[in-house]
């Protein structure tokens, strides 16, 4: 199972949830951030476009919406991915409160990732909350 960490959050925030996913029952997780695999200013239709054209079956992890055009949406309904976004009160957090509560929150978006095939998430802030499922 891969996830791809948007260039809205910090590529370390992936590494770090990289490392930490290898003690999970399941060490097939990877998790990377999109700048390692495509350029830092890549846009999102060109990235979505690549990975469905891969077929490589994968997760995203965004603070963003992709509300930018109906065909970014199109693409990323076909693409395939599951996607997860963080809700809008995340973006207000610092850096270490985001880092912290996505910790806490990672086990439940693997189990939810593992459980679904192209959904579309929102992760609130607070751990007590559930997954919205949103449309694209």
């Amino acid at each position: 199972m891969k996830f791809l960490i948007d260039n809205n959050l910090s590529p370390h925030l992936a590494r770090a949830l990289h490392e930490l996913s290898k003690r999970e029952a399941n060490p097939s997780v990877e998790v990377f951030a999109l700048r390692e695999r495509f350029e830092q200013d890549a846009k999102d239709h060109d990235w979505l476009g690549a990975l469905k054209a891969t077929g490589e079956s994968s997760s995203v992890l965004s603070a963003d919406n992709f509300r930018k055009s109906d065909a970014e949406r199109e693409l990323m309904r076909t693409s395939g991915l599951n996607v997860f976004v963080l809700q809008k009160s995340w973006a207000s957090q610092s850096y270490w409160a985001q880092a912290a509560q996505l910790v806490h929150w990672w086990p439940r978006i693997i189990s939810q990732a593992a459980a679904v095939q192209r959904s579309a998430y929102r992760v609130p802030w607070r751990t007590s909350g559930k997954f919205e499922q949103i449309r694209l």
